[in-house]
């Protein structure tokens, strides 16, 4: 839909998302897939937020980060995978002008919050396991909440410019994106400006931080493998890998996405590999986060264990109450 803008030219009020083209049966099969993502992000994460803030044995830094990154895992899924969903059910896969921008602008906001998390993260891996005893020294609980108010700072401050920004171009079609969110570089190519500065504005300011995140996740897993390999029992090795496998694991998925989206060359049906890659990150990255936080982390286990006999006991009193 377009509306008058500027005399014989025309501005842009909805795109248009194109999403997958398949068969109105492969679609209904698809909603019914992401519904049942969906329901298990929220309800997983939602779970590890409730251990965390809950349970004694999770008030450390370490689940207090992993608390923290299970909320940006929901607000990320909120973001896309609804739309998504209702566009397998509509015929006019259609997003507002407005709608699609905010979409954008909080996805790569919570995107870029949970790089910079990732790289606390890391660093406080680094701290637990290159030096445990000045751990709780260095990592105290006003640390430790600055280093997430930090996150999320670099997150709204780094893609505020642009968006602003693209609020200021002129869209005048054509309207239609092809992926199933609004992705930043498809939806740049649509405007009737030239954008060339815009990029690279975006890549000035992004380059820094996620360049820096990548770059201080990596110099501390360096140093913790080195201490790893220097421990000189094999239970002390066990631990420390331990304490670390689940955040490298996610690490490895989260930047291995982006470097095939952003980084490989150039292929024939690329669009189509990145729209995969992309639901990776948006879809069932964020599912998969708490289960392998919790298969691997005995506290949380232990954790969950006891909030599932006191739900199941609370049930049991109900009922024998309601009986008497």
């Amino acid at each position: 839909m377009t509306d008058t803008y500027f005399g014989n030219r025309t501005r842009v009020t909805e795109f248009i998302l194109i999403g997958f083209l398949n068969p109105f049966e492969v679609q209904v099969t698809l909603f019914m897939l992401f519904f049942i993502v969906f329901l298990v992000t929220v309800v997983g994460n939602s779970v590890i937020i409730v251990l965390t803030c809950s349970d004694y044995r999770l008030q450390s830094p370490m689940y207090f980060f992993l608390c923290n990154l299970s909320i940006i895992e929901i607000l990320i899924t909120v973001t896309v995978v609804p739309k998504m969903m209702e566009n397998f059910l509509s015929e006019r896969k259609t997003i507002s002008f407005y709608g699609c921008l905010a979409q954008s602008y909080f996805y790569f906001l919570l995107g870029t919050t949970e790089y910079v998390l990732l790289a606390v993260m890391s660093y406080d891996r680094y701290v637990a396991v290159c030096s445990p005893l000045h751990y709780s020294n260095i990592m105290r609980k006003k640390v430790c909440m600055w280093l997430v108010v930090a996150s999320w700072l670099c997150g709204f401050f780094s893609i505020l410019v642009p968006t602003v920004m693209k609020l200021q171009l002129p869209f005048c079609g054509p309207n239609t994106i092809n992926h199933f969110f609004c992705d930043s570089a498809p939806l740049l190519h649509l405007a009737c400006a030239d954008i060339r500065l815009l990029e690279f504005i975006d890549f000035i300011i992004s380059l820094p931080i996620l360049l820096g995140s990548l770059l201080l996740t990596v110099f501390s897993y360096f140093y913790i493998i080195c201490a790893i390999i220097r421990t000189p029992s094999a239970t002390g090795k066990q631990k420390a890998f331990s304490t670390c496998a689940s955040h490298f694991t996610v690490v490895t998925i989260g930047y291995g996405t982006s470097v095939f989206i952003y980084v490989r060359p150039s292929q024939t049906n690329s669009m189509n590999l990145n729209k995969v890659a992309s639901l990776l990150t948006t879809a069932f990255t964020p599912m998969l986060n708490p289960f392998i936080f919790s298969l691997r982390n005995q506290k949380v286990k232990e954790a969950l264990t006891d909030l599932v006999s006191k739900c199941v006991g609370a049930h049991g009193l109900g009922l024998n109450s309601r009986r008497v």
